[in-house]
């Protein structure tokens, strides 16, 4: 869950989004490595909303059409900036153990 709030976050921080624009950009942001359903997103935004992190409005479309934008709030950028960090610490600390992990020869692993 953790991992989906700061990706939420570094999605709404520039701008407020709807809900499909969200998912849109999750996939064009993770080169389609990372695909959200509606299921995973919709109850993650409400709960963000419920915790304060979160705000949402109605608005319309340039197609007319009603849509529901999301928007971080300044608590939810406190949230983030302290997700951030932690993630930077776990992020570092992993690149480090990879860096200096011993490989596998390719002939144990039955490669050769």
């Amino acid at each position: 869950m953790e991992r989906r709030v700061i990706k939420i976050g570094v999605l709404l921080s520039p701008r407020d989004l709807y809900g499909y624009a969200i998912l849109k950009r999750v996939g064009e942001l993770t080169g389609g490595d990372m695909q959200w359903t509606d299921g995973m997103l919709y109850p993650l935004l409400h709960r963000l909303e419920r915790l304060g992190s979160v705000s949402s409005s109605w608005g319309t479309s340039e197609a007319g059409r009603r849509r529901k934008h999301y928007a971080i709030t300044p608590a939810g950028r406190d949230a983030l900036a302290e997700r951030h960090a932690q993630w930077t610490v776990v992020a570092d600390a992993l690149r480090q153990v990879w860096q200096t992990a011993q490989r596998p020869s390719t002939t144990a692993l039955g490669w050769a």
